[in-house]
């Protein structure tokens, strides 16, 4: 197995931007538009969203992952994504972790995420509960339906 390189991404190479589009469409396929919350490459560009990627040491991207920051030291994690040529390779559980030292190193208090309900997205749910995510309620300009979900770490 190849080592997996984290690094912060300006969303300016092509195959990123192709992953993050695919993630948007991917999510609209999933979860109906109204409740479907990912963000697209322009969005990601935003000054209080950090975004990083991760290759294989021949330069593959393997997945990506950001970082939107919302307040009273608080963080929300976005755009998590592995590419389908690299998924169960420790691509997600790599960017996770990066993630959360970041935050720590930021000195958030806690970090949340918005996810779908859906088969689909049970493998991201396992990998966040193992981190120690725990369900709660809506947080920022969310609401609660039945095809969203929200997950809290206190950090």
């Amino acid at each position: 197995m190849s080592s997996l390189f984290v690094k912060v991404d300006d969303l300016s190479c092509s195959d990123v931007q192709a992953l993050v589009t695919s993630h948007v469409s991917n999510m609209y396929d999933t979860t109906p538009r109204a409740f479907a919350f990912a963000m697209d490459v322009d969005a990601l560009r935003s000054d209080d969203v950090s975004v990083w990627t991760v290759r294989g040491n021949d330069g593959a991207l393997m997945g990506c992952g950001a970082l939107k920051q919302l307040g009273n030291n608080s963080a929300e994690i976005k755009s998590m994504r592995t590419h389908s040529d690299h998924l169960r390779k420790g691509v997600a559980a790599k960017l996770l972790d990066h993630i959360i030292k970041v935050s720590r190193k930021r000195s958030y208090t806690k970090l949340s995420l918005e996810t779908g309900t859906g088969e689909e997205f049970n493998a991201a749910i396992r990998l966040y509960e193992k981190y120690g995510f725990q369900k709660g309620g809506a947080f920022a300009s969310y609401s609660e339906s039945p095809y969203n979900q929200f997950y809290h770490l206190s950090l």
